[in-house]
Formats: C-alpha cells, structure tokens, sequence
C-alpha cells in the first residue's frame, strides 16, 4: 500500500516507518520538517503543516490507501494540532478517498472518567485534546477506524513484540511494542472499528490483534 503518515519524525512514527516499509508498504512521510524525516528505502518526505486547510491537507493524502496520525506538538499547540489537526486530516482522508486511518492515541482517552489514574494526572489536557479527535473519528467520520491507545511510552532500543489488551490502568509501552501495533493494524481487518487499549504484555501482538 501506499501509506501516509503524519508526524513521521516523532518517536512512534519513526519505528511505524521501519515496519511499514519492512512489510513491503510504501510511506509518505508528512513532518514539519521533513529534512528530518528518517532516511530509508520506499520513504517520501513531504512537509505537512497541520495548520493548513482540509483542502490543501487533501491534496496531500492523493493516491494513498491508508492515513496514520501519529504527530503530536507534546502540550505546545493542543488545539491547533492534536486536536483539531487530526480533525482536518480525517476531513482531508474523507475528500480523498482513503477509507483507512490509524490513529495513535492515549490511554482511556475516550474514557474521561478514568483520568483520575495517577499515571494520567499530568497529562489531562493532552487527553482532553485527543478526546475530541477520538469521538470526531468515532461519531463524525464514516472511515474504517482503528484507535490505538497505549499508556505512558518508554524508550526501548527493541520491543518484546507481546502486549496485553483491555487494560483496566495505565501501564508501560515500549514505543517499539506500540509501532509495531499499528503497523500490524494495517495487515489485520479485525482491527476495523476498535478502539486498542494496550500495554506490553504476554500476548505476542499478532495474536493479541486477531482475537479482539
């Protein structure tokens, strides 16, 4: 597949990249500055400003059969970017004519009740801005969704490669473990209109992916 993703240079999206390309997809890297954007065989840089209009955001998204969202601004531009950004692209997705997005989200994002975790107190805003671009994708969007949604994300130079799903409380994810989870999403239509609330864990992900 020819496959978008936006937010190519941050953490997630740079280890996503390896797999995409390892499983034979193509990926058109989006970045703000995409001179950063990781260099490797079947890789496109492309600048993307997630200010920008749905119509220019389209423009972007041609010839693509998948859109992953992986940027955030890290509390800078909540509004501008993590919430309202990721709304623009699902628009930009729909007026394109790609059925398929991916989207990296948080914890219990869709679960306000649940941010009373001590793991989540610091990040509430953040989670109240990925609030609103969940429940837009969820309620506002006819694209064949996949929600993944990990707890706090550790640096790790590999992942185990299993995790466990339907966590009741935030735990640890290795970011190899989370990229690989929506790298596998991609290859599994299970995953079509789920919401993946994920830890590392004992299940081996394909595994844990085929049986939601």
């Amino acid at each position: 597949m020819r496959v978008y993703v936006a937010g190519a240079t941050g953490r997630v999206a740079e280890q996503l990249i390896k797999r995409l390309t390892e499983n034979g997809h193509t990926v058109v890297a989006g970045a703000r500055k995409p001179e950063k954007v990781l260099t490797r065989p079947g890789v496109n840089p492309h600048a993307l400003d997630l200010h920008a209009s749905v119509a220019d955001l389209t423009q972007l998204l041609k010839d693509c059969d998948a859109v992953y969202f992986t940027a955030g601004s890290r509390g800078k531009d909540l509004l501008q970017t993590d919430a309202f950004g990721a709304v623009k692209l699902m628009q930009a997705a729909e007026q394109a004519g790609v059925s398929r997005f991916i989207m990296l989200s948080s914890i219990f994002a869709t679960e306000p009740e649940k941010w009373s975790d001590p793991n989540l107190a610091k990040i509430t805003n953040y989670n109240i801005a990925k609030f609103f671009a969940d429940q837009w994708l969820l309620h506002q969007t006819k694209l064949d969704y996949t929600i993944v949604q990990p707890g706090n994300l550790v640096e790790a130079d590999s992942g185990s490669g299993k995790i466990a799903v339907h966590v009741s409380q935030s735990q640890p994810n290795t970011i190899p473990n989370v990229a690989h989870v929506l790298a596998e999403a991609l290859e599994q239509p299970r995953t079509i209109g789920k919401i993946i609330q994920m830890s590392d864990g004992e299940t081996p992900i394909k595994e844990a992916l085929a049986n939601l």
